[in-house]
């Protein structure tokens, strides 16, 4: 609620209001009054400035207290507006009493001009106590709200992203099995294989289950895995060609991104050996990820779940600002993702 600072500034900061006022307001005074005078001027200046700037702490922790969080701000200004005619002229007073008490002021009337003179210094220093205490206070509250707020957004974008990695597992295991159960019938050495190849990969989903991101290698090398487990189905019917610089391989990405890509290739295009389907995994001039299939598009629409490139971005909107890129030109299917770092 108070500053961070406050235990030295509330000692502190009348020293420095007490030479920062006299400096600019009283030079002509200092200059010219005698040792006794200054003497006076000091103990009341800082006596009365020490005394005033707990009174507003005080009042501003007090409001502060009866009316918490931004959204109160306006009431309590209002409260401290209405307040500071009786501040000012009670620290005008109170100076002027010091100082007819210590003898340096011989006559109980208060001249006009050093009445305006000195309302106008305790103005200034009522706007520094509000500047501290309740500018502080506001600047707490508001990163404080804003802490909260992004706290509150990681955490539902973290359940939705759990969320959409157990869609993934899912997904892919469903689209295994009805891949082997019709391996099962065609051929059972192969489904053997297929089976080796899915435990391999199922290896891979536990390790990266709990991770928001691996490295390119890392899924890279899933997806050399992956390719088997899909020539193992499909023959020559379906080729992966991978040319990724090594300067590329440490990036990030989400876990089973590509995985997700390639199966989608396969789910929507026609996969036979005199006609293969060609996925190319490389990278652009930019910096991208590109993934790359020439376009056979079957003629019976593929039964989906939703799940597949609107859950990659998905993804990628909860790591980075960077969008995906889609691009069909031709006889060609490009995917374009940003890399992480």
């Amino acid at each position: 609620m108070i500053p961070v600072n406050d235990s030295r500034l509330r000692w502190l900061g009348p020293i420095g209001l007490f030479l920062f006022g006299n400096i600019f307001f009283r030079l002509a005074f200092w200059l010219q009054a005698s040792p006794i005078a200054l003497i006076h001027s000091t103990v009341v200046g800082l006596g009365a400035g020490c005394l005033f700037w707990q009174l507003n702490r005080a009042i501003f922790r007090y409001f502060q207290q009866q009316h918490p969080g931004l959204e109160r701000t306006v009431r309590r200004l209002r409260m401290v507006l209405l307040l500071i005619p009786l501040l000012v002229n009670g620290a005008v007073f109170f100076r002027f009493g010091l100082h007819v008490l210590l003898g340096s002021r011989p006559t109980l009337w208060l001249d006009w001009v050093d009445y305006v003179t000195s309302l106008g210094i305790q103005l200034f220093y009522q706007v520094v106590y509000i500047s501290i205490y309740e500018g502080g206070y506001l600047l707490s509250q508001w990163k404080r709200t804003y802490q909260e707020k992004e706290e509150l957004i990681k955490i539902q974008w973290q359940t939705r992203f759990n969320s959409l990695k157990g869609q993934v597992n899912s997904h892919f295991l469903f689209n295994s099995l009805n891949a082997l159960s019709a391996l099962i019938e065609e051929s059972p050495a192969q489904a053997s294989q297929f089976v080796d190849e899915l435990s391999k990969m199922y290896r891979y989903l536990l390790q990266a289950n709990d991770q928001e991101l691996v490295s390119l290698r890392t899924e890279l090398a899933f997806i050399d895995s992956y390719t088997h487990l899909l020539q193992t189905r499909h023959g020559s019917g379906v080729t992966v060609q991978t040319t990724v610089p090594e300067d590329y391989l440490a990036s990030l990405l989400p876990p089973l991104t590509l995985q997700l890509l390639v199966e989608n290739a396969v789910k929507h295009n026609v996969v036979l050996a005199n006609r293969p389907l060609l996925i190319e995994i490389g990278t652009t001039k930019s910096g991208q990820l590109q993934v790359r299939n020439n376009l056979q598009r079957k003629h019976i629409r593929a039964l989906s779940n939703g799940v597949g490139l609107a859950n990659i971005m998905a993804k990628y909107r909860m790591l980075t600002p960077r969008e995906i890129i889609v691009q069909t030109e031709g006889d060609h299917f490009t995917v374009l993702l940003p890399l992480l770092k």
